[in-house]
């Protein structure tokens, strides 16, 4: 007797189940919020990688003294960390099943990230298409907003991917 497929799974077989990641055009629906779960808390460790990765010298990113002459307490997180963690929070539920990101506009950071801050992210789908250019791929226009553990709007920017029209005809073929 098989049981019912709960929701964010695919049945592939006799009692196995799948995880669905990313959506298909049909599955945007305007106006949509989504609220992405789990929160994350920023690390002294993804900050310290992001630095050397980006091979940023800003003082204010690393200096404990600078920032203290400056009138701050602590070194702020490099805004790339704050982008990552909060866009890396939509993907598995918008755009893991993406072939493109075509744009990030609008950023602006607009609190401060310190390493032990919890981000959280939401997005709101602003546009869901067809592509002209490639009918077998859908264009999703969304908002996406970063928060911390105060409720403080931390990143907020706007991201335009491709999606697969058909979703289910990806999964299958791909295995997702």
């Amino acid at each position: 007797m098989n049981a019912a497929v709960p929701p964010g799974y695919r049945a592939i077989g006799d009692r196995r189940l799948r995880e669905v990641v990313g959506r298909g055009l049909e599955e945007f629906v305007v106006g949509q919020i989504i609220e992405h779960r789990p929160a994350r808390t920023v690390t002294e460790t993804d900050h310290l990688l992001t630095l050397a990765l980006t091979a940023n010298p800003a003082p204010v990113h690393s200096d404990i003294r600078f920032c203290e002459q400056t009138g701050r307490d602590r070194p702020l997180v490099c805004g790339m960390v704050t982008l990552g963690i909060v866009l890396g929070a939509t993907v598995r539920s918008t755009s893991g099943l993406t072939t493109a990101n075509l744009a990030l506009d609008g950023l602006r950071l607009e609190n401060p990230v310190h390493v032990g801050d919890t981000l959280r992210a939401e997005t709101e789908i602003l546009t869901a298409r067809r592509s002209r250019n490639r009918p077998e791929h859908g264009v999703v226009t969304c908002r996406i907003n970063g928060y911390n553990q105060r409720d403080q709007r931390v990143i907020t920017f706007t991201r335009v991917f491709l999606v697969p029209a058909d979703a289910i005809q990806v999964r299958d073929a791909t295995g997702y």
